[in-house]
C-alpha cells in the first residue's frame, strides 16, 4: 500500500472511532435503551453500497452498546440486495436501499410491510486531480469533455444498482437542461451510455477503485460517497442532479427501464429527487434486535446524526 493510501485509511478509520465514542457518549444514560444483556445474536442487513461507511460506523457504535450482538452487513446494488431476498431466498433482518422505490416495488408485500424513509442524496461527477481536463471541467462544459474519446468514464449498472439508472435520468435531464440553454447535444444521454460499457459496475462504490487506479477520469457517483472518501468533485445543477423535492414535477419528465424480477418483466423508474428506505424483514431471524436496532438508526443521537456527520442529509421527520 502506498504511503499516501495508509494514511487516507488511516485517517478514516480514526474517524469511524472517533464518530463511534462520540455517539455512544451520547446514548449513555438512556434510560430508555435495552441494557447489554437483553439483545444478542447475529443481525443480518442487506444495505446500498453508498451507506457502506455510514453502516460501518452506526454497526460498530450498536454493537459498543450492545456487546452480545454480532452485525453482519453485505453491501450491493439495492436491486440486487432485493433479489437476494425475493430470488435466493437469502435470510436477511433488515433491508436499506439507496431507493425507497425498490423496497415498495420488489419487496412490499411478500417480504416486507414497511418502508421507512431516512435520507436523501444527489448525483455528481466524481474525479481526481489527475483525470483528463481536471482543470477545465465545469457545469457548462463536462458533456463534451466526458465525450471525448480520450476520457473514460465508469458508471453503476442501472439493473443492479439506483446509482446506475439515476446516471441515466441525470444525462436525459442535462440533455433537456442544455437545450434550454441553447447548448444543442443531440442523444447525449444515449452517447454517454454508449461509452466505455467495459466500466460499468454492480453498485456504485465498485466504481471508486476504477478511479483510484486511474483506469477511468470520471465517474458518476452520489455526493455523499464523494465527500466520505475525499474525493473532487463537480457539483450539478439542481435540476438534474435529483436532490431537490422541490423539483419532482420536473424530474418526473424522464424515465428509465431497468430489469424487473421475472424474466423479460420490466420495471420503468420515473425521476424523481433521491430518497432512502430502510424495511425490516417480514421473516427476520432476529426481529428483536432488528427492532432495536432500527429505533437506534433512526434516531437523532444515533444513526440520523452519524449520516449528517457523513455528509448524507436525513429526511425531515
Amino acid at each position: 500500500m502506498k504511503r499516501a493510501d495508509y494514511r487516507k485509511l488511516t485517517g478514516r478509520i480514526l474517524l469511524v472511532s472517533f464518530i463511534s465514542m462520540l455517539i455512544l457518549n451520547s446514548c449513555e444514560g438512556k434510560k430508555n435503551r435495552q441494557t447489554d444483556s437483553q439483545l444478542s445474536g447475529d443481525l443480518i442487513i442487506f444495505h446500498a453500497g453508498s451507506l457502506s461507511m455510514p453502516i460501518k460506523v452506526i454497526a460498530d457504535t450498536f454493537m459498543l452498546l450492545h456487546p452480545g450482538v454480532k452485525i453482519l452487513s453485505e453491501a450491493s446494488g439495492s436491486i440486487d440486495a432485493a433479489r437476494k431476498i425475493t430470488d435466493l431466498k437469502r435470510d436477511c433482518d433488515i433491508m436499506a436501499s439507496a431507493d425507497y422505490s425498490i423496497i415498495d416495488k420488489l419487496l412490499i408485500p411478500q417480504y416486507a410491510s414497511q418502508n421507512t424513509l431516512f435520507a436523501t442524496n444527489e448525483m455528481a461527477i466524481v474525479f481526481t486531480e489527475k483525470s483528463a481536463y481536471s482543470q477545465e471541467i465545469d457545469t457548462n462544459n463536462w458533456a463534451g469533455i466526458l465525450l471525448r474519446d480520450d476520457v473514460i468514464i465508469g458508471r453503476a449498472d442501472p439493473d443492479a444498482d439506483p446509482c446506475g439508472y439515476r446516471t441515466v435520468l441525470t444525462l436525459k435531464l442535462a440533455e433537456k437542461d442544455f437545450a434550454e440553454k441553447g447548448i444543442i447535444i443531440p442523444g447525449l444521454a444515449e452517447k454517454i451510455q454508449a461509452k466505455d460499457n467495459r466500466f460499468i459496475r454492480p453498485k456504485e462504490v465498485d466504481l471508486l477503485a476504477l478511479l483510484d487506479t486511474r483506469s477511468v477520469d470520471y465517474i458518476f457517483l452520489y455526493r455523499s460517497v464523494a465527500k466520505q472518501h475525499h474525493l473532487k468533485y463537480l457539483k450539478l445543477p439542481d435540476k438534474i442532479n435529483l436532490g431537490n423535492p422541490e423539483l419532482n414535477s420536473h424530474y418526473a419528465k424522464v424515465k428509465t427501464t431497468v430489469r424487473g424480477l421475472r424474466p423479460g418483466e420490466k420495471l420503468v423508474m420515473k425521476g424523481e429527487a433521491m430518497v432512502y428506505g430502510v424495511t425490516i424483514l417480514n421473516n427476520a431471524p432476529n426481529r428483536k434486535v432488528a427492532e432495536t436496532f432500527l429505533e437506534f438508526f433512526l434516531s437523532d443521537d444515533g444513526g440520523r446524526k452519524i449520516l449528517k456527520e457523513m455528509g448524507q442529509a436525513p429526511v425531515k421527520q
